[in-house]
């Protein structure tokens, strides 16, 4: 719906709506779905742990970059498609998971892990299911169609979340039973957190897709 048609020169408009925004956050979620197959890939199929832990850490980098891009492209835009606040936390939220993602590769290169254990392939695949999930989220929003479609996207990732911790309360109360001896209790605990961090930073995002879907809906 058109409220304002300029009749300045050049093809000045007063409300320029930069559809580039968007490309950026598809962008930025393709990164984080592939960051996250990279950590399910990492946890499932625990070899060549260094090269796996450079590559996930290759693509926090490239995920840096685009977060970088949004900021500079919502400094140089006069009216953003959506408000900047929301812009810069969603392009931070999104680009927290994928950092958690990267701390916990780092963390399992570090610490000589032998094994993965179920409860962090499980997480993993939680982070990987989020993450398509925020993407999907992403594409309805660069649609700009039936915006309210986010909204049981989001419930979805909350869900997940849900779940998330029921594994993480699990996997501490097992570390601290007695029965795992005190080095590994100390690295696994720090591995647990580190995913259970991409698990709630995934929420992050969740909520604040909710919150353009109430302001924009």
């Amino acid at each position: 719906r058109v409220l304002f048609r300029s009749t300045m020169p050049f093809g000045f408009s007063l409300f320029p709506r930069n559809p580039r925004f968007y490309d950026f956050f598809a962008d930025l979620s393709q990164c984080l779905v592939r960051t996250s197959e990279a950590m399910v890939d990492f946890l499932e199929h625990f070899e060549d742990v260094a090269a796996k832990a450079k590559h996930i850490g290759e693509l926090e980098s490239e995920a840096d970059d685009v977060t970088h891009s949004i900021y500079t492209l919502m400094n140089q835009t006069f009216l953003t498609p959506i408000d900047r606040e929301d812009i810069a936390a969603l392009a931070q939220r999104m680009d927290d998971v994928v950092d958690n993602l990267e701390a916990t590769a780092t963390v399992l290169a570090l610490y000589h892990v032998d094994a993965t254990t179920e409860t962090a392939r499980a997480l993993g695949d939680i982070t990987r299911m989020q993450s398509v999930q925020i993407s999907r989220a992403i594409e309805v929003l660069r649609a700009d169609k039936n915006i309210g479609d986010i909204l049981p996207i989001a419930h979805e990732i909350n869900r997940l979340e849900n779940r998330g911790d029921e594994l993480f309360v699990s996997a501490m109360s097992h570390l601290f039973d007695g029965t795992v001896p005190p080095i590994e209790v100390l690295k696994w605990r720090e591995i647990y957190n580190e995913l259970e961090n991409a698990v709630d930073a995934a929420e992050n995002v969740s909520h604040v897709l909710e919150g353009i879907v109430l302001k924009h809906g």
